[in-house]
């Protein structure tokens, strides 16, 4: 199966082609960490990777792309832009969360414990969610403080994530249970999981845990009748 995977949910501006057919296996990526202007990014970085796997946008079988939690303009970004490619090319379209993929990430050797990926949101909140050793969830994504996150955590699991130092040093944790601070995943994560998950359940919808910052203005509207 040849996939293409995208990732604009947060600092990172990410796109990668994989194939784990056993004829024509390859894996083309390519990544920055910009912060901002995804849109910009994007489309430049689809083709760079297009054109390395030697891959035409019919050889593809489906597109994957991180549904967030994230940037809430980043998350559209890469939403669009691969819904557009699912509609045109007739394709189904993968939606996998950042923390998912970042879990993906966790080394072999510590695949016997939980982890609890843990990236982070505004002031002393945390995107999280919990996965047993094999990487399955084990809750659902959520949106928790450092301190109650503390005060709850069990002594068996490692952290991984933008936000895993606050907690350990919050719950007087060593830094040993730490795995990674990654604030985002790896583009070949994505693509990996991409390959391994249904469709039919995992719809590139964009996954909010907390409402938007920004509100819509009220005052000077004109009150249709």
């Amino acid at each position: 199966m040849r996939v293409l995977a995208i990732d604009t949910a947060l600092a990172n501006c990410a796109a990668a082609v994989l194939d784990d057919g056993a004829d024509t296996p390859c894996l083309a990526e390519v990544s920055a960490e910009i912060g901002r202007g995804h849109a910009e990014q994007l489309m430049v970085m689809i083709g760079d990777v297009m054109a390395e796997s030697s891959t035409a946008f019919t050889d593809l079988d489906r597109v994957v792309v991180t549904t967030g939690p994230g940037s809430f303009t980043g998350m559209r970004v890469g939403l669009s832009v691969a819904r557009g490619f699912g509609l045109v090319l007739s394709k189904p379209v993968v939606g996998v969360t950042t923390l998912a993929a970042i879990a993906r990430s966790v080394p072999v050797e510590a695949n016997g414990s939980p982890v609890l990926v843990a990236l982070d949101g505004k002031g002393d909140e945390v995107y999280c969610q919990e996965f047993g050793p094999d990487l399955e969830p084990m809750s659902e994504p959520c949106v928790r403080t450092v301190q109650d996150l503390a005060e709850n955590l069990d002594r068996s699991i490692r952290l991984i994530g933008s936000a895993a130092r606050r907690i350990a040093l919050a719950a007087g944790r060593p830094e040993d249970g730490i795995l990674s601070e990654m604030a985002y995943p790896n583009i070949s994560d994505v693509a990996r999981l991409g390959l391994v998950t249904d469709p039919k359940t995992a719809a590139a919808v964009p996954l909010y845990l907390r409402p938007p910052d920004a509100t819509p203005q009220k005052k000077g509207r004109i009150v249709r009748q």
